[in-house]
């Protein structure tokens, strides 16, 4: 489900049953609404206990996570070049703003560039991510991700056993 708001865009996934489990809320700040699709329904086909939360540039994922009415999220996936607010801008802003920040935030983009990888790891990101272009990949990303297997996500890549 997509629904559109004045401050922005939200995906929504809707469940197909429910359970006592606890969602998951996936804040994913990208300015390709594409992306966002495929990311969100990736998300959706790992669990139907994922929410995914949108935010068109760093600016917008800021104002999402300062708002006391809003649902905070469990992992951010943050591109690095979009407007306004870039990722690198974004991580330098969060740590800034909020105070003792827990959420994992794993940078989402199309860069492959080990400079990228390793200043955003120094600007507090928990991991980097290339976007894979496979569903399958980007699937088994997420549910590494989910399962604290950090590891598996190394330079950038997939390492699959």
């Amino acid at each position: 489900m997509y629904l559109k708001f004045a401050g922005g865009d939200i995906f929504i996934i809707l469940h197909k049953n429910t359970s006592l489990l606890k969602p998951v809320v996936f804040l994913i700040i990208d300015d390709d609404v594409e992306d966002v699709e495929l990311f969100c329904e990736a998300a959706n086909e790992v669990s139907d206990h994922i929410y995914c939360l949108s935010a068109s540039d760093g600016l917008e994922g800021l104002q999402i996570l300062q708002d006391k009415n809003q649902a905070q999220p469990d992992f951010i996936f943050l591109d690095l070049n979009m407007p306004r607010l870039s990722g690198k801008q974004f991580l330098q802003m969060y740590q800034k703003t909020t105070p003792n920040y827990t959420i994992p935030v794993i940078v989402y983009s199309t860069s492959k560039l080990q400079a990228d990888i390793e200043e955003t790891k120094r600007l507090g990101a928990t991991c980097f991510l290339t976007k894979p272009s496979k569903l399958r990949d980007l699937k088994d990303a997420i549910s590494f991700i989910l399962a604290g297997e950090w590891e598996k996500i190394s330079s950038g890549h997939l390492v699959k056993n």
